[in-house]
Order: structure tokens, then C-alpha cells, then sequence
């Protein structure tokens, strides 16, 4: 992995459901993780070592904000719509079968996706840690239309160490607002969000 300034992802895939207003601060890139979107490694089973990674090799991480945000890209752009809902928090007691259906309908006319994030925001409290992130994205439509959307992630974790019952909950996203936005992704990133 590299460390760069306003790292740009390549994915593909948005959802339109996705676009909720949100009041940007001012625009701020900072040093994210990244995964290149080709890394030099062998294929499974690949005798010849030179062969390049595909364009869009599977990333699943849930050790930061950012690269949650990242992996949930990364499905989407697979077409690997029920790991990337599963990057969300859901709320017990809801149709989890039409909430799914209703997200993976959400991203039928994407085609593909330049991400930014900034620099994420911490706070804890009894236990759990809550993550704000900024993210800027230029969504390409399957009929070449573009559309930029600016806002907010904010995910949660119980502390891992304070988790004894079964399932494990890892690090989620527990809401996403983001609003149509003018200008390139650097100037309409948000410079922070303020958790919630």
C-alpha cells in the first residue's frame, strides 16, 4: 500500500440513494491509504510471475474509516453488492432482504466511480469509537453522463475488546450524506466532518 495526498481510487459504481445534503466545509486533502489499482503480484496458480493483478482486484478492509469507504467501492465497482451493503450498519427489526434489494438497485446505471476521502475524525464514547470522513466522488453513468457528489461517512465501532457474544461487529458505516457538488473532486472534498 502507498501513503499519498488525496489518494483518487478508481471504482465503479454509485448509488444515486447515496446523494443526501450535507453542508461541506472547506476543501482540505489529506494523507489517506490507498491500494493502487494495479499492483505487480502472480496470479493463483500463474507460472509467469510478471503477469499483473486485474485493474480491480478484491480489497476488503475494516481497520480504518478510509479503508472501509475504499472497500465498499471496491464491491461495488466487483459488482459485489452484498458485500458492499454489508459494509453498512443495519438496524434490527428491518426487511434486511428489500433494504439489500433496494441498494444494489441503486447502482443499476453507474458505470464507474473516482473516490477522494479526507482526513477521518475520531470521538469515543462508552466503548465505542465513531469515525467521520469526508469523501468527494465523480460518478460515470452508463450513458456517459458525469455527476460529482461531496459529504460525509460516519461509521462505528464497539471496541473489539469489549465484545464477547457472538456475532463480532466490525467497524460500519452507519450513515452517508452526500450532496451534488461543482468543481474537481480536490476542491469540493470537504476539509472535515464533525461527528455526530
Amino acid at each position: 500500500m502507498e501513503k499519498i495526498i488525496a489518494a483518487i481510487v478508481t471504482v465503479f459504481l454509485v448509488s444515486p440513494a447515496l446523494a443526501q445534503p450535507v453542508t461541506p466545509a472547506a476543501p482540505v486533502a489529506a494523507e489517506v491509504t490507498v491500494v493502487p489499482g494495479e499492483v505487480e503480484a502472480p496470479q493463483p496458480g500463474a507460472d509467469d510471475l510478471d503477469e499483473p493483478v486485474p485493474d480491480n482486484p478484491y480489497y476488503d478492509d475494516r481497520s480504518t474509516a478510509a479503508a472501509v469507504i475504499e472497500s465498499l467501492y471496491n464491491a461495488i465497482s466487483r459488482s459485489e453488492y452484498l458485500r458492499a451493503w454489508s459494509y453498512f450498519e443495519h438496524e434490527d427489526g428491518i426487511d434486511q432482504q428489500a433494504d439489500f434489494e433496494a441498494f444494489a438497485a441503486g447502482y443499476q446505471d453507474t458505470e464507474s466511480v473516482q473516490l477522494i476521502v479526507g482526513p477521518e475524525v475520531t470521538e469515543g464514547a462508552a466503548g465505542t469509537i465513531y469515525y467521520t470522513i469526508p469523501a468527494a466522488i465523480e460518478a460515470t453513468m452508463a450513458d456517459g453522463t458525469t455527476a460529482r457528489f461531496a459529504g460525509c461517512y460516519t461509521l462505528r465501532l464497539a471496541q473489539p475488546a469489549v465484545q464477547a457474544t457472538p456475532p463480532f461487529r466490525p467497524m460500519a458505516i452507519t450513515e452517508g450524506e452526500l450532496d451534488p457538488a461543482q468543481g474537481s473532486l480536490d476542491t469540493i472534498l470537504p476539509g472535515s466532518c464533525e461527528p455526530q
